[in-house]
């Protein structure tokens, strides 16, 4: 009994101070990245405003009872703006005052010093940069921000063409090869696991193709403006329960159907090229994956492409409830 108690007393005596020296490093670690933090803010805090190279903002003088905006480039204000400022691909650079709103899509809102800004700042993929220590705001003005992506969203408004041709290169055909094994891995799974599901929709998607996409697209516009309008009018418990139940319908018609498209797709093809006697079901679904991730590779042909499987999906979703004898009368 005596032994026990000093074993108990000298583990007590031996934790104590590992558990100090523990507390006392972590505290340390913590203390530093504070202080790093605090100085990287610092730094940021007291960067002088310099302009981008070759950015050549648009620039509002004088006093203005509108908005002024820009699209494409760079907003400078070096009077007022009585009703706000709005920069869509660039920088809004306050110099004088803006009595309203100032938000920068794909940019950042820099405050000059002495500038000041009487309404909130909402930017989204960039910061907000008041020079002076103490920006001049207007007491109830607050600041909203959503960084990350500047550069990419900058770039995309002012080249909006770039998004319908795809930039070739060893990360996006590495990026595409990976989309086809995840769905091919997907596609297998799903047919293994629900085989009488799939078939009835493969079939349906041969049977009557043009139906199954009209319903879809029929849907797609119900459901659409149908979830706008009930998140708006509808009480909040309702239209929440509206809103996730259209999020779930387009997520299941999004991975059911999808995996119907593929393999309907890949049947046709082995039926077109391949021998009959060797149709292969996983061959089906990676000829199939194949065929409609490179479809929608091409360039300016995706946007279409991509619409086309999720209008079908919906359609195909929302018809899951007929079975095989849901098809055109045999003609006579």
């Amino acid at each position: 009994m005596h032994m026990s108690t000093e074993s108990i007393v000298s583990k007590a005596v031996c934790w104590q101070p590992c558990d100090l020296l523990l507390l006392s490093s972590l505290l340390r670690v913590v203390a530093l990245l504070i202080w790093a933090g605090c100085m990287i803010v610092a730094a940021q805090a007291q960067t002088p405003y310099e302009p981008i190279p070759g950015d050549s903002p648009y620039v509002a003088e004088g006093v203005s009872d509108t908005m002024v905006y820009s699209i494409g480039q760079s907003l400078r204000v070096n009077g007022t703006a009585k009703n706000g400022a709005f920069a869509l691909g660039g920088d809004v650079i306050v110099q004088g005052t803006v009595d309203g709103d100032v938000a920068a899509v794909g940019g950042s809102v820099i405050q000059l010093e002495g500038a000041r800004i009487n309404g909130d700042v909402m930017v989204i993929g960039g910061t907000y940069r008041p020079m002076d220590k103490l920006p001049l705001r207007s007491p109830g003005g607050q600041t909203i921000m959503y960084g990350g992506y500047e550069q990419e969203l900058r770039n995309m408004i002012r080249n909006p063409k770039d998004l319908l041709s795809p930039h070739w290169s060893a990360r996006s055909i590495g990026l595409r090869i990976l989309a086809i094994l995840f769905w091919f891995i997907v596609s297998l799974a799903l047919t293994a696991a629900m085989p009488g599901t799939i078939s009835r929709g493969i079939t349906r998607l041969q049977l009557t193709s043009l139906r199954v996409a009209l319903i879809g697209f029929l849907g797609a516009v119900a459901i659409g403006p149908g979830a706008i309008l009930s998140l708006r009018y509808l009480p909040t418990p309702i239209s929440a329960v509206v809103g996730l139940m259209a999020l779930l319908l387009i997520l299941i018609a999004g991975l059911f159907g999808r995996v119907m498209i593929y393999a309907a797709t890949g049947r046709w093809l082995q039926r077109m090229f391949a021998r009959r006697n060797r149709n292969s079901e996983a061959v089906a679904l990676l000829l199939g994956t194949t065929f409609w991730i490179t479809l929608s590779s091409l360039p300016y042909v995706w946007p279409f492409v991509v619409a086309v499987i999720w209008v079908i999906s919906l359609g195909l979703a929302l018809t899951a409830r007929y079975r095989v004898g849901w098809k055109r009368p045999e003609e006579v």
